[in-house]
């Protein structure tokens, strides 16, 4: 990048963060930018922080990025302008080198998610150089994410690098074995992660409601838990195509059971896979099957985890998801496992087990983390390798 005293740097950042009233209630992301913007401050740019906020239909008080300057200003230490320019460019001609600006709402242009040519002039015609630092908006073509690397000299921020880095060592080039955890409720929001795994990956550990579709699939009478019966078919194309590819994949075979899906239900119960109730539902792994995954493993040297095993939000249901994310957490810590895990629930259950920062890397990414599993490529990381 060279010399950027006094240049202008438009950095494309994910400022969408979620808000109570006035106050930011999770500043994860805001965090996550500062690596770049400080060190672009820090060598005399003019720092410009271009992001959307919501899903608008055109400019509007309440997804104004201006909501959210104080509390990124607190988590910079350092002040932070705002400025709304609303197309006009000579609206940053003002800040001083080393000074970070917030830019409106990018979303507030009508063709920023069109990738219009016209809207890339106008973001181009504020900078001089462009730098990416948002891979959780990396699966977007729009003019902020895409559009803009082919107008001005373009690089990956340090957040975009070391998210690249982290999912080249994961899926791109790992170390064998690699085991991926893949849970959630349905098989069909997941298949083309499933499909593109298992060419992947040598253990394939199937969770949430997902699991009791692949239990159907092997003729086990899940009772009235969460099942997409018409999915059987793909589901045994899924197993021939594992089987085809050496990967093992990995089913419960003790479940915790209820008659009703609630907090703590008095009908709870621990049973075999094949001593489900036709009034009951599987809601979690159980935990012989649960030690049986954490010694899978401890024989691996990556993992890859989206999706929870059970339904964590609800107690007791989250008691496998947290066993196995502790056991990964401390393998990891010896150093003798690589974990890479993205998507929100996924972030939100190894928050509940605690473990987030004994990961190798946690991405905050949601759905460009699970294009990225499904082996597409992303168009805001395929323009800067451009």
């Amino acid at each position: 990048m060279g010399d950027i005293a006094g240049k202008r740097v438009l950095v494309r950042e994910d400022l969408n963060v979620p808000m109570e009233g006035d106050r930011v209630t999770d500043d994860t992301r805001l965090r996550a930018t500062l690596a770049t913007v400080t060190e672009l401050a820090d060598r005399g740019a003019i720092v410009l922080v271009l992001a959307h906020f919501g899903r608008p239909k055109g400019p509007s008080a309440d997804l104004s990025l201006s909501r959210v300057t104080d509390a990124y200003e607190h988590v910079l230490g350092r002040p932070v302008d705002f400025i709304d320019w609303q197309g006009d460019a000579a609206a940053v001609t003002i800040l001083r080198p080393g000074s970070i600006a917030v830019l409106e709402n990018t979303r507030f242009f009508g063709g920023e998610e069109t990738n219009d040519s016209a809207v890339v002039a106008r973001f181009a015609a504020l900078g001089d150089l462009y730098v990416n630092d948002a891979f959780s908006a990396a699966h977007r073509a729009h003019a902020s994410t895409e559009g803009l690397a082919h107008a001005l000299p373009s690089f990956a921020g340090r957040a975009m690098e070391a998210e690249l880095d982290a999912l080249e060592k994961a899926l791109g080039n790992p170390e064998h074995p690699v085991a991926a955890v893949v849970g959630g409720a349905k098989v069909s929001s997941k298949l083309e992660v499933l499909t593109h795994l298992v060419d992947k990956v040598d253990h394939l550990i199937i969770g949430g409601g997902m699991a009791n579709t692949f239990l159907a699939a092997r003729g086990v009478d899940v009772g009235k838990s969460l099942c997409e019966h018409d999915l059987l078919a793909t589901v045994e194309g899924i197993f021939t195509a594992a089987e085809r590819a050496n990967c093992t994949i990995h089913l419960p075979y003790d479940v915790v059971v209820s008659q009703q899906f609630a907090a703590n239900p008095p009908s709870l119960r621990i049973c075999n896979v094949h001593e489900v109730a036709a009034n009951e539902m599987i809601l979690d792994i159980g935990p012989a099957a649960t030690e049986a995954l954490a010694d899978v493993l401890k024989n691996c040297r990556t993992l890859v985890w989206n999706g929870p095993l059970g339904a964590f939000e609800t107690p007791p249901f989250e008691a496998a998801t947290v066993a196995l994310a502790r056991t990964a957490a401390a393998l990891t810590q010896d150093g003798s496992l690589v974990s890479v895990a993205g998507g929100g629930d996924t972030v939100a259950a190894l928050n509940q087990a605690g473990v987030v920062d004994d990961f190798t890397f946690v991405s905050t990414a949601g759905g460009a983390f699970l294009e990225w599993m499904e082996g597409k490529q992303l168009p805001g990381v395929a323009a800067l390798r451009r």
